[in-house]
Parts: structure tokens; C-alpha cells; sequence
């Protein structure tokens, strides 16, 4: 039996809570102090109130003054808190960990540097960590199409395992694999985190076409806006697969579970889903926000978090100033108040892969 500790409270660091003690293991349920009244709950009642099910009745949740308590002992620390927690995770952490521990990201995200340069969030919580312990506990993560309320109902979930330390993966995957709960491990720590954190901006994209089929005269024939969807969709992958590339990763990843398999799942509903659809009927985004109070939506984060070093390498000339015309107008859209209005013919010309689609002939 191991002991794990998952901090953050949300629905997937919870979720990860079912296979978890389905192998029998020891675990250990922290809040963040925006989780108190998560975790009053679960102590009260059994009941997660976001996931809308009782948590396994073997995981023992602590509130976030209980940290310490939580953390002794643990040989696994599973990190669950949102893009936007990190720098804090790393303060609350680091008086806690332990040499040899691991720790285990599901947060997704990445960091622009001040020097210009994009971060994965596991070297980002890595380089708030003190020395010598950030040398002294391994580093991985979780990426794939992973829905919380699917894993917590034991459904059939495929993800990939990465770490930059190959010896740790077959530990780790047997800790949580399941008949349901399928593992594949890789070492393309930057290829995963890419695509993971960039799934959710192109799932928001993706979401446009449903608010702007509601804008449309309804059609004859109850013509939808799917044609639309999947030209957003593809580009949004072509333009992840730019990424991964640049920054070194393996375009094998993309279109595997955490790119293409992960996108696909955040297409099919959420706050990135919503927040698309909204800014496709034509709100301005300062106006959409007002409409999802007091939830975060990982999209607009990502690319206001990306974009300037994504300027920055423009500027050096490490990037075509006209690749990446999707996350571009996204980030116009977020940051200008203005309307959809995408050039799709500027989509498919920078391509990680050789020969580019051209437009030279017509066709169905």
C-alpha cells in the first residue's frame, strides 16, 4: 500500500481518488483554502459537491491548515489545483516535501518567462521550489482525454503518464491503472504539457461555431455548424503540432491521446465549450465573463499566458509572423473586445509536416 497525498480539491484531483483506493491505496484529500467548503462537505457528508457522488469511502479529506499533517508520510504528492494555483502549490509544498517524493501534475498550462520563452507548468512549479528539494523530488504528469465525472463513475478513461525520469513511469502506472482507468507512459514531458495546455483555447475556438449558428437564420433543412467546427478543430491541432515542435517535443504526441484525444473530449462541453459559444453569438469577452461568474476558463487563461512569448518569438523571428492565425484572433477576440471574424484561408499554411494543403484546385 502506498500513500498519496492529492492537493486541490477540485474534480480531478478527486476523481484520481477512485482508482486510486480501487488498488488500495492510502489516500489522503487536501483542500486549498478555496476548497473549505469542498472539503466541510466531504467530511459532513461523503458527498463531493461538484462531482455529485460520494468520494470512495477510504480517502480522508484535510483542509488546507491540515497540509502538513496530510503531507507526512506520502510518497506520492498528486497536484491538482488550476493553472493559476501553481506558484502558490509551490509555496505551500515546499516545507513539506521530502527527498524521493514524487510529484504527480494534473494542473495544465504553460507560463510565458520574462525573458520571452514558454515554461510547462511542471519546470514552472520546479523553479519556484527551493533548493536543494526541487533536485531532490521527481517531476511527472497527466495528459489525455480525461473527463472527471466519467473517471469517478469507473468509465473507460485512456491517458498518458510522462516523465522526463523513464524508472519512474512503470511505479506510477501501476498505482492507478484499472480495468478502466487505461495508462500509457511516455518521456515527451514537453510534447504532453503543449498539448495539454493547449487544448483548451482551441476547444474554446472550437465552441464558437455553436453561438454562431445560433446567430443564423434557422435553415430549411436544420443545417448545423459542424463544417465549421472541424476547420477550427484541425487547425487547432495543426497549430499545437507547430508548437510541440518548436519547443522540441515529439509530433508523435499530438496526434495521440494528449493532443488530438484530449482536444477532442474539451470540444464536447465545459466552461471553454460555454465561453465559445458565448463569444460566438457575439459578445464582447468582457461581457461573456460576466455571464460565467466565478469560474476560471483555462482557454482565456492559456492564451493570455502564452501570447508574449508567442510575440516575443515573433519579434526575434523564431516563429512566421503569420503562423498561428488561430491563437492570434483568439487572443484579439479576448484582449480587443471584438468579434469573430476568422481568415479561414490564412489556416493550414504553416504545417509541421511537408507537402503544405494548397488551395490551387477546388472541390467537395
Amino acid at each position: 500500500m502506498t500513500t498519496i497525498t492529492v492537493i486541490g480539491a477540485g474534480v480531478m484531483g478527486t476523481a484520481l481518488t477512485f482508482p486510486a483506493t480501487d488498488n488500495g491505496h492510502e489516500v489522503r484529500l487536501v483542500g486549498t483554502h478555496l476548497d473549505e467548503e469542498i472539503i466541510r462537505n466531504c467530511k459532513a457528508s461523503g458527498i463531493h459537491p461538484k462531482l455529485r457522488r460520494p468520494i470512495p469511502p477510504s480517502v480522508q479529506p484535510f483542509f488546507h491548515a491540515e497540509l502538513a499533517e496530510a503531507m507526512r508520510g506520502a510518497e506520492l504528492v498528486v497536484l491538482g489545483v488550476n493553472s493559476r494555483g501553481v506558484h502558490w502549490a509551490a509555496q505551500a509544498i515546499a516545507p513539506h516535501l521530502q527527498p524521493n517524493q514524487i510529484i504527480l501534475m494534473v494542473t495544465k498550462g504553460l507560463e510565458s518567462t520574462a525573458d520571452g520563452q514558454l515554461m510547462i507548468l511542471p519546470d514552472v512549479l520546479a523553479a519556484h521550489l527551493p533548493e536543494p528539494i526541487r533536485d531532490q523530488v521527481q517531476y511527472a504528469a497527466i495528459g489525455g482525454p480525461s473527463i472527471a465525472g466519467e473517471l469517478a463513475a469507473r468509465r473507460h478513461t485512456s491517458v498518458v503518464f510522462v516523465s522526463r525520469n523513464a524508472d519512474i513511469l512503470p511505479h506510477l502506472r501501476q498505482l492507478f491503472s484499472t480495468p478502466y482507468y487505461h495508462i500509457w507512459t511516455s518521456t515527451d514531458m514537453i510534447g504532453v504539457e503543449v498539448c495539454v495546455a493547449m487544448k483548451n483555447p482551441y476547444a474554446l475556438a472550437t465552441g464558437l461555431a455553436q453561438g454562431i449558428l445560433e446567430t443564423l437564420p434557422e435553415d430549411i433543412a436544420a443545417a448545423k455548424n459542424h463544417n465549421y467546427a472541424a476547420s477550427v478543430f484541425a487547425q487547432g491541432l495543426a497549430e499545437t503540432a507547430y508548437l510541440v515542435q518548436l519547443l522540441g517535443g515529439s509530433l508523435e504526441t499530438v496526434y495521440s491521446l494528449p493532443g488530438a484525444g484530449d482536444l477532442y473530449v474539451t470540444t464536447q462541453g465545459g466552461r471553454n465549450s460555454r465561453m465559445g459559444r458565448l463569444l460566438g453569438m457575439g459578445r464582447a469577452y468582457s461581457d461573456a465573463v460576466e455571464e460565467m461568474p466565478d469560474e476560471t476558463v483555462e482557454g482565456v487563461d492559456c492564451v493570455l499566458a502564452v501570447m508574449p512569448a508567442i510575440e516575443h518569438m515573433i519579434a526575434e523571428g523564431k516563429i512566421a509572423a503569420d503562423a498561428l492565425p488561430l491563437l492570434r484572433e483568439l487572443h484579439r477576440i479576448l484582449t480587443r473586445n471584438t468579434r469573430v471574424a476568422f481568415d479561414f484561408n490564412s489556416f493550414f499554411s504553416k504545417l509541421p509536416f511537408s507537402p503544405p494543403l494548397h488551395q490551387d484546385a477546388q472541390g467537395d
